[in-house]
């Protein structure tokens, strides 16, 4: 949402007509010719007037170009001329041509967040600009802005609380605590307990005491919708302006089995333009891992986030951890594309690394978005 720069190679122009403008103060101008002229005395054969009175200014607008063959008008001591409207540039006329102004609009900055890791999977954090290729389309963009700070962000932790979470969700709240823990200070962390239906029992603070508390808000009972509070914790991270950097973390033990959205619906959301990144942790039995493990792992990967399927809950604990690490390794990478039309088509985004040392990175980031759906 912020971001943008001025790139006056993609503007649109607008032109704006004067030429009724032009047509009324010209026949003012004759009029008062008239009555000056009749008023003063002639010196001599052929001597015209040296000038004449000035026509009514209009208020608010800027002046046109003069009417041909007219005198230039006086200035009265009191007259000012208001400028052109914010964001115009006036062009002038050849003969016959009205006045027009150009308007110019921005064209929007897409950011990326990013995470590189080696051939070991191991993270890499001291790559500089050159090092990145983006790609929208598979045409390459050139970067705006780059930066890798851990900056905070604001962070949705949207955890299932169905009745098959009974036993696992005391070391879940642990662990996600030790999550909070090793983040940024000034996070700003919301959470949502889901079953049937999705409780925001912390709206966003940096207080732990009271994430705590909301950990806590369990009722262990009812059925599955983790679309329904996928889409409606996204909604909730858009409405914060005033963290730019934006992270889901879920936390399920089974399939969806209640939800109104659907997970078409629930990947679009996650990918409107500059949306969150999404980790997600499924606790998922043998006989779940098969068939439900892809569409977590699905909304991961299309936001840059990562899926992971513990076998053991004791494992879930230093996944928190991996996930605090990763959030706060990141580049954020921001281009302008080449194509600025906005006709909420889908564009594919694909990000390169090179650089000395490394036989292979693999950067992790959103596989693309929806143009004119969402701005940062």
């Amino acid at each position: 949402m912020s971001f943008q720069a001025n790139d006056n190679s993609d503007e649109e122009q607008v032109p704006v007509s004067f030429t009724a403008f032009q047509r009324w103060r010209g026949s003012v101008m004759v009029v008062a010719m008239c009555f000056f002229l009749a008023l003063v005395t002639v010196e001599t054969e052929g001597q015209t007037s040296s000038s004449t009175p000035a026509p009514p200014g209009a208020t608010g607008v800027a002046q046109p170009a003069p009417v041909p063959n007219a005198a230039p008008a006086n200035q009265s001591s009191g007259a000012t001329t208001a400028a052109p409207p914010p964001l115009a540039e006036e062009q002038t006329p050849t003969d016959g041509q009205d006045t027009i102004f150009v308007f110019k609009k921005e064209v929007r900055e897409v950011i990326l967040h990013a995470t590189v890791v080696d051939e070991q999977r191991r993270l890499v954090t001291n790559l500089d600009r050159p090092a990145f290729t983006v790609f929208e389309d598979g045409v390459p963009q050139a970067t705006t802005s780059f930066h890798r700070d851990d900056v905070p962000v604001a962070m949705g932790i949207v955890i299932d609380n169905s009745g098959s979470m009974r036993e696992k969700r005391d070391k879940v709240s642990q662990a996600v605590l030790n999550l909070i823990r090793a983040s940024n200070p000034n996070d700003e962390i919301f959470v949502v307990n889901f079953s049937q239906d999705s409780y925001l029992d912390q709206d966003f603070t940096s207080d732990i005491d009271l994430l705590q508390q909301a950990l806590r808000k369990v009722t262990m009972q009812g059925s599955t919708a983790l679309y329904d509070a996928i889409v409606a914790s996204a909604v909730h991270l858009k409405n914060n302006t005033r963290v730019d950097r934006k992270v889901l973390l879920v936390i399920t033990d089974g399939r969806d089995n209640a939800s109104q959205e659907t997970l078409q619906e629930a990947t679009r959301r996650l990918q409107q333009e500059n949306g969150p990144t999404l980790y997600a942790i499924g606790l998922l039995g043998d006989e779940l891992q098969q068939s439900d493990s892809g569409a977590l792992k699905s909304l991961a990967d299309s936001t840059g986030g990562v899926a992971f399927f513990p076998k053991r809950l004791d494992e879930v604990d230093d996944i928190t951890r991996t996930v605090a690490r990763d959030i706060r390794s990141q580049f954020t990478i921001g281009y302008k594309p080449t194509n600025p039309s906005q006709n909420a088509k889908y564009r594919v985004i694909e990000v390169r690394a090179q650089a000395r040392g490394y036989r292979k990175l693999t950067v992790r980031t959103r596989s693309g978005y929806y143009e004119g759906e969402a701005v940062r």
